[in-house]
Parts: C-alpha cells; sequence; structure tokens
C-alpha cells in the first residue's frame, strides 16, 4: 500500500514512543501464500539449530517476509546475514525459481555460504570493504564497497541496520538504491530506539524508525508500509537488546521502501 510521508512519520513515532499501534496485523492472515509455505518448509529443515527453531515464534519469518510481499520468483539481496538465520529459509525457498543474493558475510557464516554456492542457492557479493571503528563500539564507518548487481526485486536487512554510522548509511541506501530495479522492494527490521534518544554504547543496537525514515527516502526510496509485526508494548526502550530482561522481546520496526 501507499503512505504519505508525514502519515508515515507519524506511525514510526508512534513506534518509537511505544504508543500502541493498530491491532490489524498481518500476522492474522487466514492462509500461507505460495513463498510462505516454502519458508515454513525451510523452517523445518535439519541444517537449522534448535537455539535457531526456538527463534521463530519471535520473528515470525513467514510474516515477515510476506509483508516484504517476497515470492519466489524473486531475486533478493539480504545485507549483513549474521549467522545466516534468514540465509537458511530464504536460500532453499528461492533455489527452484528465484535467485538470493548475500553481502558483507562474517566470518562465522562463511562455510555456510560456500554451502549454499556448492548448490547453486547463493550467489556471495565477495568484495573488500574497510570496516573502521568509530567512537561508539558496535557502530562502523563502512567504506570502499560497491553492491555489484543490478535490477533486484528487493534486498533486505534484518537487526543490522544499527551497526553503521550516519555517513555509511548515505552510502549503503544508494548503493541498495542502484542494485534495485524500478518498484524494488528495501525491507528493514532493527530494533528500535526512541525518537530522539542519544546513541549511547548502552543502546548502541537500537535505532531510531523515524531518522531511518528520512536518511532511506533521502536516497531516493518511497516508504511504502509499516508493520506492527514486531512491536512489544513491555520493551520500555531504555535498555540494551542484549539486556536478560529484554533478549529476545525487545520492540522492532518493520518498514517497507520502494524504488519508485
Amino acid at each position: 500500500m501507499k503512505m504519505h510521508t508525514t502519515v508515515g512519520l507519524l506511525a514510526a513515532i508512534m513506534f518509537s514512543l511505544s504508543v500502541t499501534p493498530n491491532p490489524a496485523s498481518a500476522q492474522q492472515a487466514a492462509e500461507l501464500s505460495a513463498f510462505g509455505k516454502r519458508i515454513k518448509a525451510a523452517m523445518g529443515s535439519d541444517i537449522r539449530s534448535a537455539e535457531e527453531v526456538a527463534r521463530d515464534a519471535n520473528r515470525k519469518p513467514i510474516e515477515t517476509l510476506d509483508f516484504f510481499g517476497i515470492t519466489e520468483d524473486m531475486r533478493v539481496l539480504e545485507l549483513f546475514p549474521g549467522g545466516g538465520w534468514y540465509t537458511k529459509l530464504l536460500a532453499p525457498a528461492l533455489a527452484d525459481k528465484g535467485q538470493l543474493y548475500t553481502a558483507f558475510t562474517g566470518s562465522s557464516i562463511k562455510p555456510l555460504i560456500e554451502k549454499y554456492q556448492e548448490l547453486s542457492a547463493v550467489k556471495h557479493l565477495d568484495f573488500k570493504s574497510d570496516f573502521q571503528p568509530t567512537d561508539i563500539r558496535g557502530i562502523f564507518n563502512v567504506k570502499g564497497y560497491k553492491l555489484d548487481v543490478k535490477k533486484l526485486d528487493a534486498v533486505l536487512t534484518f537487526r543490522n541496520y544499527h551497526n553503521l554510522s550516519a555517513e555509511s548509511h548515505d552510502i549503503l541506501n544508494k548503493q541498495v538504491f542502484a542494485a534495485l530495479k524500478k518498484g524494488g522492494r528495501y525491507g528493514i527490521v532493527d530494533h528500535t530506539l526512541r525518537h530522539n534518544a542519544p546513541v549511547t554504547q548502552e543502546i548502541f543496537r537500537r535505532f531510531d524508525p523515524v531518522q531511518a525514515i528520512l536518511e532511506v527516502q533521502a536516497a531516493g526510496f518511497v516508504l511504502e508500509a509499516i508493520s506492527d509485526l514486531h512491536y512489544r508494548p513491555d520493551d520500555s526502550l531504555q535498555f540494551d537488546t542484549q539486556r536478560a530482561t529484554v533478549k529476545g522481546n525487545s520492540d522492532r520496526f518493520t518498514l517497507l521502501f520502494r524504488k519508485p
């Protein structure tokens, strides 16, 4: 659906202030889409650890990917796949008719990516980039890279937008814009920072959704929709998402942008 920018900002501010959103949610969909069935099948794969399976109810991959409009015939890029939680679902679900690309992978996921490459389920965008630390541990300036792929249907990033500096966001979002085809989708999920709250070492894993919207729009994108799938009313937004009282239950914003 289309959403006027002002309405989108107001909705994002609602999330960042922990105001209860509209209860209507894609989570209430009665039937699985064709791609949802593929994701559900991938969720049952024995390649996934018990710890990964335990996160399914919280992360809601079927509903989240349905909100982003992902289908089995798309060319999708996953940025910063971390430990490969989503990679293990997207790779097999896209393998037959679509294509999964990955970029900015860490050493811990390298064996998984290599395995999927052998099966032609993943194309890894391998390039040298310079990660420079900032004053806040866990936030980096990233330079010297180019997403050398064109006409993608979608680019997705899950809980890692917060790891980059504002300068790096500017570079990344412009690269994503260039890599997508007209009408292409850009989906972002990340831990919510209260609007206008200063970023400190305690809460560096959080990001202001309003700031995210403004940054992505500045790269040329249109805000398409906001979801309350990962809204958590009992997260006060005050503490690190790895704290025992928050871990696994952090409030997360879920944003969908479109390349016009």
